[in-house]
């Protein structure tokens, strides 16, 4: 019955979005769609699942400028939200990960590693694994031991602080902007290896690396899966970007002579307010991402 299909629809959109955080009233059955209202703070939009003739049909209503109503839409229609079958590691593949997404300093780097049954042995035997799983010391040896297999295939993606923030004033999503740097790197190592498989860890809809791609990776069979570190090829991506990542810090702690703490926290904070004091504003947009909150607390901070 249509109805009762409309209902776990809603249902399923209801509990992704509490999982996410946001703040839902109970859906309320109307004659011909269940309505529910979801809010964070003061901001409120209106979802309908709609149930009929045709079949099923969900709207979303609301300011499509906000951020609550940005974040909804990505959640909702850009994320696969049903059980789909389980992802087998493909003989060839192009893996695709990045690093510095959710911290305040430093860029943003997107790598992809090209793997065949040879390739991927290899990876396996000098201990390739998600890079969050690895030290800073064991992320550096083992990129540097990615590097020397022979005719190993890889690109690295780098958007450093003042270039991101150039490209985030005019696309205004992080995502996309993710997106676009999957796409290059999938373009730059289509130019080098032939496969017609790419996997990356999913970060939203995939149609934000789709629509970026050009003539090489238009026909290629695009995974995004939770957790595609399990994957090969994506764990040597995740090392080759992280190990860029800790570079760029090494590199600007020499210049500055100053820790540059990792992530977005208490410490990242204090450390920006520091060099915001001693060099400016200006200068902040060369190592932190503006458009974080961190960036209104530091500005708008007095010193003392």
């Amino acid at each position: 019955m249509v109805e009762n299909s409309a209902r776990e629809v809603i249902n399923k959109y209801l509990a992704v979005l509490n999982k996410e955080g946001f703040q839902t009233t109970f859906p309320e059955k109307k004659e011909y769609n269940f309505e529910t209202f979801v809010s964070s703070g003061k901001e409120s939009l209106k979802l309908q699942v709609f149930f009929g003739k045709k079949g099923i049909k969900t709207i979303l209503q609301g300011n499509k400028e906000s951020d609550l109503y940005k974040g909804v839409n990505s959640i909702l229609f850009g994320e696969n939200l049903f059980v789909t079958p389980e992802l087998k590691e493909p003989e060839t593949y192009i893996g695709i990960d990045e690093s510095g997404k959710g911290d305040y300093f430093g860029p943003l780097v997107i790598a992809g590693v090209f793997v065949d049954d040879k390739i991927k042995k290899e990876l396996v035997k000098i201990g390739v694994k998600d890079s969050k799983e690895l030290s800073d010391y064991l992320i550096k040896k083992i990129a540097l031991q990615i590097k020397n297999i022979p005719s190993i295939k890889y690109n690295v993606v780098t958007i450093n602080p003042e270039k991101y923030n150039q490209l985030y004033s005019q696309i205004k999503n992080v995502n996309k902007l993710l997106g676009w740097g999957h796409a290059r790197v999938l373009e730059n190592l289509l130019e080098k290896a032939e496969t017609n498989n790419a996997i990356s860890d999913k970060f939203g809809n995939e149609n934000l690396i789709k629509n970026s791609l050009m003539s090489r990776g238009e026909k290629i069979n695009l995974h995004q899966t939770t957790k595609g570190e399990r994957f090969t090829a994506v764990a040597a991506a995740s090392i080759l970007a992280r190990d860029k990542f800790i570079s760029w810090f090494e590199e600007q702690q020499k210049k500055l002579y100053t820790v540059l703490p990792k992530g977005a926290s208490l410490l990242v904070e204090e450390a920006a307010k520091k060099l915001k004091n001693s060099y400016g504003e200006e200068f902040l947009s060369k190592l932190v991402k503006l458009h974080f909150k961190t960036t209104k607390k530091i500005v708008s901070s007095k010193e003392k």
